[in-house]
């Protein structure tokens, strides 16, 4: 006994196609004008809280044309705060953010294979270091043709010689707080925001022009260039892994590289590397699962089937 398949009269009705599925969400709606307007907005607060760092500290004596190096490193993580807090305010004007519009999510984390998975994870960490060896070549040669010796200076501003607790607190600003706060600003938003304007080349061009520019006064003059390629080429991995925490890391890890060698360091940069990846990166999971939580606590509910 056979049976014969139902006609097409007696096939269920296909369901009612969705016209918001193929409509733009999260980092897709970030105007691109609002990267600037963020970018200004994080240093002027910074602006702001320096004029009222610098009344209090005249109120009570100290002097204002050179700080203690206790309030330079106050100011320079205010600054990362700054930062981080334009980043999030210019994307919840789109909605409420999600943290892969920051990227922040694991490589590969849209696969649905585990070996996939490890796959994307291991290409992550190739481009990585491609991207690593890549500005030290260019870096390299930069300063051999210009026949650069300029050095450093930001670790001695920031009193690193000056106590203990000075020296955890610098290696703590240049190696965790910074990576995260300049990655999460910079690539998570500043550069996802102009890749709605003309594809994301232009925007990783004008994000390592910017990069190197902001850090005129903060390293050598001569630097800013390899910093704005180091820049470019955090855009592009971020672009190539669809991930910010590649690039928090190699960010973390030349921080570390850097600040060890100006200090004159051996043994101590490796474990400094360790637990400056370590830690940027622990703290970027916590940041997310937090967008996370906040996002879902303002979704609307999903609907019950009827019956």
């Amino acid at each position: 006994m056979t049976s014969t398949p139902p006609s097409g009269d007696d096939a269920p009705p296909a369901p009612p196609s969705d016209p918001s599925a193929d409509a733009p969400s999260g980092h897709e709606l970030w105007r691109p004008w609002t990267a600037w307007t963020a970018l200004v907005s994080g240093f002027g607060l910074t602006v702001v809280g320096g004029l009222v760092v610098a009344i209090i500290a005249a109120a009570f004596g100290a002097s204002v044309s050179n700080p203690s190096p206790g309030v330079n490193i106050g100011l320079t993580f205010f600054q990362n705060c700054a930062l981080i807090a334009a980043a999030l305010f210019f994307a919840h004007l789109a909605g409420r953010p999600r943290p892969k519009d920051f990227g922040l999510r694991a490589p590969g984390a849209d696969l649905d294979d585990s070996r996939a998975r490890r796959t994307a994870l291991k290409r992550a960490i190739g481009l990585l270091l491609a991207v690593w060896f890549g500005f030290y070549a260019v870096s390299a040669l930069w300063v051999a043709v210009l026949n650069l010796d300029e050095h450093q200076t930001l670790p001695d501003e920031l009193g690193v010689h000056g106590s203990t607790l000075n020296l955890i607190l610098v290696v703590g600003l240049i190696t965790i707080i910074a990576p995260l706060g300049e990655e999460l600003f910079f690539r998570g938003y500043f550069f996802g925001a102009l890749r709605n304007w003309h594809g994301w080349v232009p925007a990783a061009i004008v994000t390592g022009i910017v990069f190197g520019a902001i850090h005129i006064g903060s390293a050598p003059l001569g630097f800013t260039v390899p910093l704005g390629v180091f820049g470019l080429g955090l855009c592009y991995l971020y672009q190539r892994t669809g991930s910010l925490y590649p690039g928090i890391a190699l960010h973390a890890l030349n921080n570390s590289v850097a600040l060890g060698l100006t200090q004159h360091w051996s043994w101590q940069i490796a474990p400094t590397m360790v637990v400056a990846v370590s830690a940027s990166l622990f703290i970027a999971s916590r940041l997310a699962r937090a967008l996370e939580s906040r996002a879902l606590a303002g979704a609307p509910p999903l609907a019950q089937p009827a019956g």
